[in-house]
C-alpha cells in the first residue's frame, strides 16, 4: 500500500515550521497511542505512521530531502534507512515523545533531557520521646537531651569521595541515573544498576564513612519547652535530623513530650483537679485547710459547715498556664469526708451520745433515702 504524505499524516501544511511540527505530533501521538487503544490493530497502525512522519520532518536535512523526492528519498540505496523505520532513529523519537508527552507521570528531567535521581538526597526524619513532670510543663523548662544519629562526614565534607577525589558520572548510564531498553516499539526505562539511580559513582570512597557522607555520632541538643505544654505535644527542630545523603539537606527532629502522673493533681486542659481529704469534725463544723497549689504556694479554702463528701470547690486561675497566652486555667478540690478510725473509749461514747441525739435534720439525705426504701419494699409486700 502506497505511503501517506508526511504532511498529511500530521495535518500540516508543507510551510509548516518547527513549532507547528510538534505540536501537530503531540496532538497526533496523544490521540493515537496504544496505552489509549489497547487492542486496536488501525489505531497502532497510525501510531507508527505519525511517528515516521515526524521523525522525518523534523530533521531539516531529511525534510529538505523529502521535499524533493518525496517517498523516494528513504528507500533502500536512498537518503537514510529503509521499510517503516524502526531503526536507532526511531527509538531516539520515542524517548522524545515519553519524555514530552509522559514526563510528568515518570518523575522530572535534567537539563540534557534525560531523567536523573538526584545523588544528593535529604535526610530522614527522627523522633525522640520525651518525659516531663506536670511541674515542667507548668514552668516551661530549657533542657538538653542527646540523640544518637548520622551527621555529615567532616573528612569528605559530605561527598563520600576519598579527599582530593569527587565522584564521577556513570559511565553505564552517561550521568542520567537511568538506562533505555528498546522492546519492539517500545522504549522501557530503568533505574541504572551500576549507580543505583544516583548518576554517579565514588571510585575511592572516603575511609571515614566507606562512601556514605555520613557518619553515626551522638549529639547533645538543646529544647525550649513552653509553659503549658500538654501530654503529646510535639516540638519541631528544624534540621536536626539525620543527615542528608551526599551533602543533602538534613531531616527534623520530632520531640513528643509526655507527662508523669503527679501526687496531688491530675489535669484536664488548663484546669487541674485535686482530691482532698477533710475530718468529719470539719465538715461538720465548718472551718479552713491549706491546699498546695502547682506554683508550690499554699491556697487557704474555707469549708462551710455541714460540706457533704464530694463537695467540689473552685480556686479561680490556680491551674495550668494556657500555652502561648497569659491565662491560667483553674483548680477544682473534691473534698472526701473520712471517717474516723481507731476510737478511743471516750470518743466512742461521744459519738454514741450524738447518735442518741441525732434527729432527721442532722442526717437528711441518709433518712430521706432509707424512708424512700422502706416504701420501695412495702411496695413489693402488698
Amino acid at each position: 500500500m502506497a505511503k501517506r504524505d508526511f504532511y498529511e499524516v500530521l495535518g500540516v501544511e508543507r510551510s509548516a515550521d518547527e513549532k507547528q511540527l510538534k505540536a501537530a505530533y503531540r496532538s497526533m501521538a496523544k490521540k493515537y497511542h496504544p496505552d489509549a487503544n489497547p487492542g486496536n490493530a488501525e489505531a497502532e497502525h497510525r501510531f507508527k505512521e505519525i511517528n515516521e512522519a515526524y521523525e522525518t520532518l523534523k530533521d531539516p536535512q531529511k525534510r529538505a530531502a523529502y521535499d524533493q523526492f518525496g517517498h523516494a528519498a528513504f528507500e533502500a540505496g536512498g537518503f537514510g534507512r529503509g521499510g517503516a523505520g524502526f531503526g536507532p532513529d526511531f527509538s531516539s523519537s520515542m524517548s522524545d515523545m515519553f519524555d514530552d508527552l509522559f514526563g510528568e507521570f515518570m518523575g522530572g528531567r535534567r537539563a540534557g533531557g534525560g531523567r536523573r535521581q538526584n545523588a544528593a538526597s535529604r535526610g530522614s526524619d527522627l523522633r525522640y520521646n520525651m518525659e516531663i513532670t506536670l511541674q515542667d510543663a507548668y514552668e516551661g523548662k530549657a533542657a538538653q537531651i542527646r540523640v544518637p544519629t548520622s551527621i555529615t562526614c567532616e573528612v569528605c565534607d559530605g561527598s563520600g569521595a576519598k579527599p582530593g577525589t569527587s565522584p564521577k558520572a556513570c559511565s553505564t548510564c552517561g550521568g542520567a541515573g537511568r538506562v533505555r531498553a528498546t522492546q519492539g516499539f517500545f522504549t522501557v526505562e530503568r533505574t541504572c544498576p551500576t549507580c543505583q539511580g544516583r548518576g554517579e559513582v565514588i571510585a575511592e570512597p572516603c575511609s571515614a564513612c566507606s562512601g556514605n557522607g555520613r557518619v553515626m555520632r551522638e549529639r547533645t541538643l538543646s529544647v525550649n519547652i513552653p509553659a503549658g505544654v500538654e501530654d503529646g505535644t510535639r516540638i519541631r527542630l528544624a534540621a536536626e535530623g539525620e543527615a542528608g545523603l551526599r551533602g543533602g539537606p538534613p531531616g527534623d527532629l520530632y520531640i513528643f513530650l509526655s507527662l508523669k502522673p503527679h501526687e496531688f493533681f491530675q489535669r484536664d486542659g488548663a484546669d487541674l483537679f485535686s482530691r482532698v481529704p477533710i475530718s468529719l469534725t470539719t465538715a461538720a463544723l465548718g472551718g479552713e485547710i491549706e491546699v498546695p497549689c502547682l506554683d508550690g504556694k499554699k491556697a487557704r479554702l474555707r469549708i462551710p459547715e455541714g460540706t457533704q463528701a464530694g463537695k467540689q470547690f473552685r480556686l479561680k486561675a490556680k491551674g495550668m498556664p494556657v500555652l502561648r497566652s497569659h491565662q491560667h486555667g483553674d483548680l477544682y478540690i473534691q473534698v472526701a469526708v473520712e471517717t474516723p478510725v481507731n476510737l478511743s473509749r471516750r470518743q466512742r461514747e461521744i459519738l454514741e451520745e450524738f447518735d442518741r441525739e441525732s434527729h432527721n435534720k442532722n442526717n437528711p439525705e441518709s433518712e430521706g433515702f432509707f424512708a424512700k426504701a422502706k416504701a420501695f419494699w412495702d411496695g413489693f409486700n402488698e
